[in-house]
């Protein structure tokens, strides 16, 4: 159970998140998304139940020791002045280091291979004030994925971001999981991205469970038209085997040539 002050927004919900594959988080604008994910990152308290990693209660854990398990990249973050990207993509290894410890031979290491794989490297010397809201997010990730945790956590990973860097992260998102037998958990807006890089989906509404599953069993027109409150229309893409999610509107009709 989960809440601000004396109101339970968030009730009954159980999510798993597994090593090589990636979870979902879906539902309309206060379905208790984010709150679920920043509860799983211990950013948000838990009025009744517990967090495990391992089957083990994480509660004991410190907060460097579980930072050291468990990245989350969320919606609110700060906007650093007077730094250049390598800086802030450096600030991911922090849980890794001693309290006078220096930079180590791996922190660079880690920071330079989370540089690559997000496509900033090359802008590595930048200060981070000159750079464009979608930059400045492949700058975010690449400081979580530097934090070199088993679990990742990503809170609208593609907001901010053009055509091109929402489907290399997507494809980042993939390889985490496949490549390095990450488990990832990610809210999503997008049902269709959802569809194309989860292997489990949650649809939440009004802070409850309506559906978990394979994005086949979920992203089904009866379960997304109940929570969303309009028709929407699903179907599997013929050349993908993909599921493929068309919300329509008032002004929707098929059109032809």
């Amino acid at each position: 159970m989960l809440g601000y002050q004396r109101a339970t927004v968030v009730h009954g919900v159980s999510v798993r998140l597994v090593p090589g594959q990636v979870t979902a988080l879906i539902g309309p604008n206060g379905s208790g998304k984010s709150t679920v994910l920043r509860s799983l990152a211990r950013l948000h308290p838990v009025a009744e139940g517990r967090i495990t990693l391992d089957d083990a209660d994480a509660a004991p854990l410190s907060a460097k020791e579980f930072a050291r398990r468990v990245t989350l990249l969320s919606q609110s973050r700060p906007h650093p002045s007077g730094l250049e990207v390598r800086d802030v993509v450096a600030f991911g290894r922090h849980p890794h280091r001693g309290r006078f410890a220096g930079v180590t031979d791996a922190d660079r290491a880690a920071v330079d291979h989370a540089m690559e794989v997000t496509g900033i490297d090359d802008m590595a010397d930048r200060p981070v004030d000159q750079l464009s809201g979608g930059e400045l997010q492949r700058v975010w990730l690449a400081t979580c994925l530097a934090q070199d945790t088993a679990v990742v956590l990503l809170d609208e990973p593609t907001n901010h971001l053009d055509l091109r860097y929402q489907v290399e992260t997507l494809d980042l998102v993939r390889d985490l999981a496949d490549r390095h037998g990450t488990a990832l958990g990610v809210v999503l807006h997008d049902l269709n991205h959802a569809a194309t890089v989860a292997d489990q989906v949650v649809l939440l509404h009004q802070g409850t469970v309506r559906a978990v599953g394979a994005p086949a069993d979920v992203l089904t027109a009866e379960h997304l038209s109940a929570v969303y409150g309009l028709p929407i229309r699903a179907f599997v893409d013929p050349d993908t085997g993909a599921v493929r999610v068309e919300a329509q509107g008032r002004h929707h009709r098929h059109r032809s040539g």
